[in-house]
C-alpha cells in the first residue's frame, strides 16, 4: 500500500482506539520463512503461478469466514484523537481478476463523523487447500467528503502485481507469508505468532478459545508494525499498532452472512 493511504491490513483494519480491551500472553516469537513444498506460502516479490480452477469465491476458512452478507463493524481511534468507524461487508459480487481468478468483492467503508474517508473494494478467493488469497483492491480516497484519488489500488496480474495470502489454511507459529506485492506500493507481509494462547476482550465480547495472533510488517514503511487477533468462526477481532500513535481497532458488532 502506498504511504498516502491509511495504513491497514488487507481487511481494512487500521490502528485505532477502543474501549475495554484486554489482551494477555502476547508472545515474542520470531517468525521464520516458510520452507518449500506443497504448503509453501509466497514471500516477498516471489512470483506465483496460480490455476483459476483451484479457486472458489466460497470462503469458509475458520479464521476468516466470508459468506455473502457477513458484516464487521469496528471502532477506530488513536492517541491523537482520531475517531473513525469501519464497516466491512462481504458482497454478493464477484470480479474476474487479471490473473484469471474470480474473486469475492468485500466492501470496506471508513467514515469519520459520518463523512467518508475511504471506500475500498477488496478482492479475495480461497484455494483448494483453504488458504485465502488477497488479489488486489480498488481504493477511493476522500477529503472533506470529496473524492481525491485512488492511490493504493492494485490488481494481481497487472503491472507486475502479485497476489498474497490474507489467511493461511493452517496457521502455525513461525509461519510467514506476504499479503500483497506491488513494488513500492503494496508490499505487506505477516507472520503467525501464537495460536490458542491469547485472550481478547472487545466491545463485541470476550474470546479465549483458539485465538490467532499475527504480526504485520510493511517493508516500505519500516517503522510500521501491527498485531492482529482473529477468533474462529468470527474473523478479525482486534488490531493494535505498536508504532507511532499506538492506534487500535476493535470489533463492535458482527453479523454472519448466509
Amino acid at each position: 500500500m502506498s504511504g498516502s493511504k491509511r495504513t491497514r491490513s488487507a481487511i481494512g483494519l487500521s490502528a485505532l482506539a477502543v474501549a475495554a480491551i484486554a489482551v494477555t500472553g502476547i508472545g515474542g516469537a520470531q517468525a521464520s520463512k516458510s520452507s518449500g513444498g506443497p504448503d509453501h506460502l509466497p514471500q516477498g516479490s516471489e512470483p506465483v503461478h496460480l490455476k483459476p480452477s483451484d479457486f472458489t469465491t466460497r470462503i469458509d476458512n475458520r479464521y476468516w469466514p466470508m459468506s455473502p452478507g457477513t458484516t464487521w463493524v469496528y471502532q477506530e481511534g488513536d492517541t491523537q484523537g482520531t475517531d473513525q468507524k469501519v464497516v466491512i461487508k462481504v458482497t454478493r459480487k464477484t470480479k474476474k481478476i487479471a490473473n484469471g481468478i474470480r474473486a469475492r468483492v468485500v466492501r470496506d467503508t471508513v467514515t469519520e463523523n459520518g463523512v467518508p474517508v475511504e471506500i475500498t473494494d477488496d478482492w479475495y478467493a480461497q484455494d483448494k487447500r483453504g488458504n485465502i488469497w488477497y488479489l488486489g483492491e480498488y481504493v477511493t480516497n476522500y477529503e472533506n467528503g470529496k473524492v481525491v484519488d485512488h492511490a493504493g489500488s492494485f490488481e494481481a496480474g497487472v503491472d507486475g502485481a502479485q497476489p498474497g495470502i490474507a489467511m493461511p489454511a493452517n496457521p502455525k507459529p513461525g509461519l510467514s507469508y506476504r499479503q500483497e506485492y506491488y513494488k513500492g506500493e503494496a508490499e505487506d507481509k505477516a507472520a503467525v505468532i501464537t495460536v490458542g494462547e491469547e485472550q481478547v476482550e472487545v466491545p463485541f465480547g470476550y474470546f479465549n478459545k483458539g485465538i490467532l495472533m499475527t504480526r504485520d510488517l510493511v517493508p516500505t514503511e519500516p517503522k510500521v508494525q501491527e498485531l492482529k487477533f482473529y477468533a474462529p468462526g468470527v474473523g478479525p477481532l482486534l488490531s493494535m499498532h505498536t508504532d507511532g500513535p499506538g492506534g487500535r481497532a476493535a470489533l463492535v458488532s458482527y453479523t454472519p452472512g448466509s
